[in-house]
Formats: C-alpha cells, structure tokens, sequence
C-alpha cells in the first residue's frame, strides 16, 4: 500500500469533512438566531410571547449544546454500498445534519440508517461493500481504516468505474492499539455486532448485558442510553435517565462519552452521589461495609424510624379549671404506635396536636370543664405556651440526617438491633461512625443507602405557610399550634427542611454499571428511583465485591419486580492483550473463581512480569513504572492496597522523573481517598477504585495484601489484573 494512495484518500475524506463542519457552523449559527428570536418574543409584553420565548429558547440552547458537544470526532463512518443498492456513499457521525437543501449529509450513528454500519458482517455483508473509519484530530483527517466485506460487489462496483480501494489494518484493531488517557472516549465508529444487539434492545423491560473483563459492557450501556435517547426523546428526557457507577473516579472516567454522543440530559452519579444533596466519596473497611450493605440493616432502620426522639419529653401534666390532665409514658406510647400505623412520621405532625388534646380532653371530669366544651377547652390550650412547647418537642420535624444519628449512640443501637445484628456486628458499626458527624464529609459511600431508607422511612416535613389555618380530622384548628410549634422547634436547634421530595417521578431509564457490586441496601436505594423506568444492567459476577451475591439477587429482583428481562452475553475481550488476559485467566481459575472468560483478540507478545520477593517496594514500585513510561504513551495506574495508598502516593510525588505525569504533592498528601484529575498520566488507586477502569499499564503492588482485605479480595485482585490493555507489573 503505497503513501501516495492513503494521502488520497484522506485528502478526499477531508473534503467532505471540511463541509460538513461548514454545514456545522451554519446550523449553529441557525439556533443562535433561533435564540435570539426566542428572547425577542419575550418583550411582546404577553403571556402568549413569553410562552413562545421559552420554548425557543429552549429548544435552541439544547441544539445550541449538542453541536457544541459533537466537534470531536464528527465524521467517523462511511459506508459505501453495493451499487445495485445506492451509488452513493453513507457517511456516518455523532449527530445528523442535513444541508442547505435539507437533504441528508451526516447519518446519525443511532438512526436505522447507520445500523447496517455495525450489523454488517463479511459473513452477512447486508449490502454494504466497504466499511471505512475516520480517525481525526479535532477537525482534521489524520487517517482511514477500512475493512471489505463484499468482494463480489467490489468488483461489481469496478466495473462500473467506481474503485474502492482498501487501507488500513480495521478499525477495531486500531482502536485497540491506541494509547489510553485519564477518559474514556466514544468508540462509536468500533461497536460490533454483538455489541449493537445489546445497543439496541427494546426499550421496555430489563436488558442485562453480562461478560468477562474487557469485552465492552460500559461502552455498550452507554451507547445504549444515548440510543434510547434518540429513539424516543420526549420519554427519557422529561423523565430523565439516570446512570449510576461504582466510584467518583469511574464517573470522571465515562463523563465524557455521552456529550460526545451528543446527549447532555443524562445524571452522572456515583454510588455515593445517588441522593439527592449528598456527596459521599470514602469507602468503609470491607467488615463494616458488609454489614451496612445487608438488607438486615432495613429492619433496624424501620425499627428506628419508630422510636421516640431522643431527649424528647416523656411525659406532660397541664392543670385545666378543676383537672390535672397527665400524658405519661404508657399513653404517648400507644399514641406513637397509632400514628405511625397510619403514615411517614413526618407527614403525621398534622395529626399530632388534634390526638393530643383528644387525649387531654377526655380526662375532662369537673362540672366546671366540661360545660364550655371541647371548643373552648382547644382554644385554651392553643393559647398555653406549655402546651405548644410539648407538642413541638415531642413530635418535631426529623430530618434524615438527624435519624441516622441517633444510632451513633451505643444503647439507642442496641435497642433497636437486637435479635437483628450480633453484637460484634454493631460494635463494628459504633467503630465506623465513632467522632463523625452526618456530614458529608463524615460520611462513608456505605452509609448513603441508609440515609435514603430513613428518609422514604420518616418522609418529607409538610409545608407550612405562617399564616395558613387548617384543621385535622377532628375539626380542630391547627395552624396556630404548628406555626408555634415551628417557632419553637427552630429557635431552640438549627433545622432546615430537607431538600429533596419523595413524591418526585422517579426516572426513565437507570442505567447501573459495575452492577455485580452493588450491595442489597444499594438495590433498595437504586430501586427506588427506577419504579416505573426501564432499565439497563451491566455486570461481571465473577468480579463482584459484594459477599453473598444470593443476598444482593434477592435485592435486585425485588428492584425489578414485573418488568420482562433481555439478556445479552458478549464474549470477546478488546481490552487486554492475550497474554495479559491469560495471565488473569490463570489466576482466576487458580483461586477458584467461576469466572467468564472470553475470547482476547488481541496479542503483544509481550508477557505480564511477575517480581517475587521484593523486598524493597519503593524502589521496585519505582523501577517498575520507569519500565512501563518508557514502553507506552498513555496511562499508567499504580494499583495499592487500601492501607498504602497515602504512603504510595507520596512516594509517587517524590519522584522527580515522574513529576509532570502525577497528581501534584499536595493533591496526594490530602487523604486517601483523594480522585487525581483528568490530566495525571500516572494515579495510584486502590482495588475497587479500578473498577470499571483501563490503563495502558499497570503496576500492583503487593497483590497478596489486596487479596487478604475482605471476604472478596480474589474478586478484586482479579478485577485489577484485567485492568492493563499493554503492560502489567505485579511485586510481590
């Protein structure tokens, strides 16, 4: 294949390039108007124009967005098909445009028109003669890949005049041969076959998308979303899709891939992200977070959200004309258990006056109180500052965060865990929360699911306007007593309604990746934000760190309940080189895990190093990535147990030699659970923290100390040896 012939041919791909950006820069232009317009309609001074405006507007700045987002790589697939079929060439790309004339210039890869551009086959050619990927830099061609799948029609096309000239060594090869950075990029124009079944699954119900390391599972899931996206628009961008991943570090990794897909209506959260308002980013200890994650913690937290408010009043006595009126424990008890039986606690604050005095006035006896009636008996009661600091007190408006709490205290959890966890169990959890608060700096990515089981557990506070006058079920007037009651409440503690509703519409779609992973706590929490929606899961059971999968199952299931299921099984490892793969394999099957291991298509010739005896881990660990730096362009991750984490990466920041391609000194100093930005060529993770990840190298350092840390430490260690697509460094 001579230089001459490829030039050509990128010259003559360029050409179309270079319109279809100018075609860009004119629909851009277009929405710009189209936003202009929009806010010129609001100055009509009517409501008819400012209606206009915001749909203008609208619709403009979400075009406006997605031109923006498509820049990268527009252009990356030509199909040209069997001359019988159409002379013309399909071009295929992250949105669709059409030209001055309205006529299709650029195929939207989700559209069934660019299908046939991941489904054709040699086998099963579909009309398709010649498949071609662009490969570009920003807006330049900078070279072709082509495969031919019909040599009969090639030739066919040739004797019509139209040579179609074969270069390159394919596009998936290529694309597994490049170099790796901090982001994982849209390999739209490399999806194959099995992968684009999975793609585009019907929309209702479960689709399941299993497989071994490497064979594409978060590409194809998130290639999914943006094709639902595309295929019904008004259903999963007004509901919202929601994809959910096992790390911050992940999401960072994947964030870019679906505004290069042209989707910017998608929620991007972490396991400790999925509540609203609340941002969590470090991991409890493996013990710990087995027993926060079992579904036995649902129960203690139902049985907390039943309790009386520490520090609460008890009792109440209140002298009434010729009457002592007592509460005592015995009778709030039972009015507590009432009114729990009949909601959320916190949309019962209505009732609460209205029982109370119920209560109070049928131990009325004297002549004296009882010939006004119950009428005046309320009003007077509403007027006694006694009254109102006891209601407020003893039924005050909880808010999540505070709930939790209260289990910090060792008696209130032996209360309410008794017969429910051991007592090693909650000597474990007393540990995990001992000297932090329910901030979100205090708080673990395990504790998040329970925030969310107390907050669907005691509900929203009801809105209460100051001046609003209604009245319970008794026809009693209540307003004065809440408005009171919240006076009260807020001047004695610093409360803030919540900021989140529960009557919120759950989501369209939810897309969970790494779904092995996820504990049953994590599936109620996941679960309750996808009631209505379909849904996509992506998991590998064989890399799960959760330790009793039947457990987070029953959890799933539960999740899913009704919804019919497509399974998809892909089976061919793109990530890793052969011997890398087989070197995983080996263990895997070593250590006894039922692993699915596919098919790696791709070899190096160069096998995993395996150091044993180090016995000086810096100077290895810093030999080893020297190695590694010299080797390939793209990103290397030094994978550490938990407990050496923070020691690691002061080493790394130490070492001159590496100081432009790691996270800066005092980025690596803050704590150990810190995210490196997009920009470090060079990270040091833990175990799970590679979940979903790849590097072009990796160095793991003392694998039999990450294997020891939990009940799945295989697991893990086996997920971290499938992590590196050229190199891998293991020093033991």
């Amino acid at each position: 294949m001579s230089d001459e012939l490829i030039e050509r041919e990128i010259a003559h791909e360029q050409e179309f390039v270079d319109r279809v950006y100018a075609q860009l820069e004119e629909s851009a232009k277009a929405a710009q108007q189209l936003a202009k317009e929009g806010h010129d309609r609001g100055r009509l001074g009517h409501e008819g124009g400012l209606v206009e405006r915001d749909a203008m507007v609208f619709q403009a700045a979400r075009r406006i967005a997605q031109l923006d987002a498509a820049h990268e790589g527009l252009v990356f697939g030509r199909l040209d098909l069997d001359p019988e079929v159409d002379g013309e060439p399909r071009y295929i790309g992250r949105i669709g445009l059409r030209d001055a004339n309205r006529d299709s210039l650029l195929v939207d890869w989700r559209a069934p028109a660019a299908a046939v551009f991941y489904q054709a086959t040699a086998v099963e050619p579909r009309s398709v003669v010649r498949r071609r990927v662009l490969r570009s830099d920003g807006q330049q061609v900078v070279g072709v890949e082509d495969e031919l799948l019909d040599a009969e029609a090639a030739e066919r096309a040739a004797e019509r005049g139209v040579e179609l000239p074969i270069v390159g060594e394919g596009a998936l090869m290529a694309q597994l041969s490049r170099a790796r950075d901090r982001q994982m990029h849209s390999i739209v124009a490399t999806i194959q076959a099995e992968q684009d079944k999975a793609i585009r699954a019907p929309g209702k119900g479960v689709t399941m998308i299993s497989g071994g390391p490497g064979v594409g599972k978060t590409v194809v899931a998130l290639h999914r979303a943006a094709y639902l996206l595309y295929t019904d628009r008004r259903r999963y961008e007004s509901g919202g899709v929601l994809i959910v991943g096992p790390s911050g570090v992940f999401m960072r990794y994947i964030e870019r891939v679906l505004p290069s897909l042209g989707e910017t209506a998608v929620a991007l959260r972490s396991l400790g992200e999925v509540v609203d308002g609340v941002r969590a980013t470090r991991h409890d200890e493996s013990a710990v977070a087995d027993v926060k994650g079992s579904v036995r913690m649902a129960e203690v937290l139902r049985r907390t959200s039943r309790q009386q408010a520490p520090g609460s009043p008890t009792e109440f006595r209140i002298f009434y004309r010729d009457d002592v009126l007592r509460l005592d424990r015995g009778r709030l008890g039972q009015l507590r258990r009432q009114l729990m039986g009949q909601g959320r606690r916190n949309q019962q604050i209505r009732r609460v006056p209205g029982a109370l005095l119920d209560i109070l006035w049928r131990q009325v006896r004297s002549d004296r109180g009882r010939e006004r009636g119950k009428e005046a008996f309320v009003e007077e009661m509403l007027d006694q500052d006694e009254f109102v600091q006891f209601a407020a007190a003893w039924w005050p408006p909880l808010e999540a965060r505070e709930v939790l709490g209260w289990l910090h205290e060792p008696e209130f959890l032996a209360r309410v865990a008794d017969g429910v966890l051991s007592y090693d169990e909650q000597q474990l959890l007393l540990k995990s929360w001992s000297g932090r608060t329910t901030a979100d700096a205090d708080l673990a990515i395990e504790d998040v699911p329970l925030l969310d089981e107390l907050r669907y557990a005691i509900g929203d506070v009801p809105e209460q306007a100051a001046d609003e006058r209604d009245r319970d079920d008794s026809g009693i007037d209540i307003g004065e007593l809440l408005t009171a009651a919240d006076r009260e409440y807020s001047s004695g503690r610093a409360w803030t309604p919540p900021t989140y509703r529960l009557d919120d519409d759950p989501f369209a779609h939810v897309l969970i990746d790494e779904a092995q992973d996820l504990t049953p706590m994590q599936w109620r929490m996941v679960g309750r934000r996808g009631r209505t929606a379909s849904w996509t899961i992506v998991g590998d059971p064989a890399q799960s760190s959760w330790p009793v999968p039947e457990e987070a199952a029953a959890a799933r299931d539960a999740a899913l309940e009704g919804k019919p299921i497509h399974r998809f099984h892909l089976s061919t490892n793109y990530r890793n080189s052969a011997e890398i793969y087989a070197f995983a394999a080996a263990y895997a099957e070593r250590v006894g895990l039922d692993a699915d291991l596919p098919t790696a298509v791709r070899s190096t010739g160069v096998e995993p190093v395996a150091r044993e005896g180090v016995p000086d881990l810096e100077a290895a660990t810093r030999e080893a990535v020297a190695e590694i730096a010299g080797q390939v362009p793209g990103t290397i991750g030094i994978v550490v147990p938990v407990a050496r984490r923070a020691e690691v990466n002061g080493w790394l920041a130490s070492w001159p030699e590496f100081a432009a391609d790691a996270p800066s000194a005092a980025a690596s100093a803050a704590d150990a659970a810190s995210v490196p930005s997009g920009e470090d060529r060079i990270v040091v993770l833990t175990g799970l923290d590679t979940k979903g990840l790849e590097f072009d190298g990796i160095v793991v350092c003392r694998p039999q100390e990450i294997e020891d840390e939990s009940a799945t430490g295989r697991a893990t260690l086996y997920v971290v040896l499938t992590r590196a697509t050229q190199l891998l460094t293991t020093l033991s």
